[in-house]
């Protein structure tokens, strides 16, 4: 057999869950999931409340036994391994910092357990503190430092055992926004500079668009999509995606016909022809998904007529809602002029024409039964 350069390069995963399902009687929080992480990748576990993102993390951990399947890190099965022999870091939403101990002895507290010598010990410490901005302030307290710098210890106390893998449990969660965006950059610069292969978990789409190389969208248990963020936002597989990942308008469409120049359909009271590339057709009835800033608005004529029942400015983007006559309402998502600047500037009860800007970006779904 031959081998190619392309398979020879190809690196063995740190983290390989296979099958792995988590039931507690009869409710099942993972179902069956499968997913390798290759080294040094920032993959996020990104769904709604419930999903079982939380339940995975803990399994991967071992702070949860897995029902079925197995936890392999770096080629080794973990399971029945206990949690603190697994090299595993893993931050919370709370920082669980030790009140009494100093910052310095809160960064120290995984080494001392190693029984790591002293002036390593400190050596290594004082790296922490310096790799994650807080030089000289080791004698200090939790209580002492601010949200974003208790943070920032958390995150140090996990990085000074060196884990072979990284969890991180909605560590931004208690943090306000702008403090949340300032740590993500500086924690996805942090992990990238140090090569630490990391699982995040999160429902917030921003945050794990912003942080990741690859998402992983969950729903009751199961991964249902896991790409890079373009592709989850204009390539989904599945209409819970599509619905899930940014905002979409989704509008029942029948199939008229397929043929070269494409597929042909109703939506709306309108015809509209789309690629074939568009979606796997598994009967006349479908979901035409159309992002909001695909649409545009203008006083002529366009493929839908309707009337602006809602206008936000929403920083540099206006929102708008449309309704149609045939009773549907679209989002229509436009850049925002400034004052005395050339285009339309619509108000809440304006006749308006709606068109696609570009069919080509459309996707089509499979209606649900």
């Amino acid at each position: 057999m031959v081998t190619t350069s392309a398979a020879r390069a190809a690196p063995v995963p740190d983290l390989q869950m296979r099958h792995l399902s988590k039931r507690y009687g009869g409710l099942t929080a993972v179902d069956d999931v499968s997913l390798e992480v290759a080294p040094g990748e920032f993959v996020t576990l990104l769904g709604p409340s419930g999903c079982g993102k939380t339940t995975l993390l803990k399994t991967i951990a071992g702070f949860l036994d897995p029902s079925a399947g197995d936890v392999i890190l770096r080629q080794t099965v973990m399971n029945g391994v206990l949690p603190h022999l697994r090299n595993i870091g893993i931050v919370f939403q709370h920082y669980a910092l030790f009140p009494h101990m100093t910052v310095a002895e809160n960064i120290a507290f995984g080494l001392t357990m190693r029984k790591m010598g002293r002036d390593e010990k400190a050596r290594t410490v004082e790296e922490m503190l310096c790799l994650v901005k807080l030089p000289g302030l080791g004698h200090r307290h939790p209580h002492q430092l601010s949200g974003g710098q208790q943070q920032r210890v958390a995150l140090a106390r996990v990085l000074a055992i060196r884990p072979v893998l990284l969890l991180l449990d909605e560590p931004f969660g208690a943090l306000d926004k702008k403090l949340r965006v300032e740590m993500q950059i500086e924690v996805k610069q942090l992990v990238d500079t140090l090569g630490i292969t990391t699982i995040f978990v999160t429902h917030d789409q921003e945050e794990a668009i912003r942080m990741s190389d690859r998402i992983a969208v969950m729903r009751q248990g199961r991964i249902i999509q896991c790409d890079v963020s373009d592709a989850l936002y204009d390539r989904p597989t599945d209409l819970f995606v599509a619905d899930f990942i940014g905002a979409s308008n989704l509008l029942d469409a029948k199939v008229l016909g397929a043929g070269a120049a494409g597929v042909q359909m109703h939506v709306a009271g309108s015809e509209l022809t789309l690629g074939r590339d568009a979606g796997e057709l598994h009967g006349p009835d479908v979901v035409l998904m159309v992002r909001p800033e695909n649409l545009a608005l203008t006083r002529e004529t366009g493929m839908w007529k309707g009337r602006v029942t809602f206008a936000l400015q929403a920083g540099p983007t206006m929102e708008y809602e449309v309704a149609l006559a045939s009773g549907q309402r679209l989002r229509v998502s436009q850049p925002r002029r400034r004052t005395g600047s050339a285009g339309e500037a619509w108000r809440i009860g304006d006749e308006a024409a709606v068109s696609i800007v570009e069919p080509g970006a459309c996707r089509l779904f499979a209606r649900p039964a």
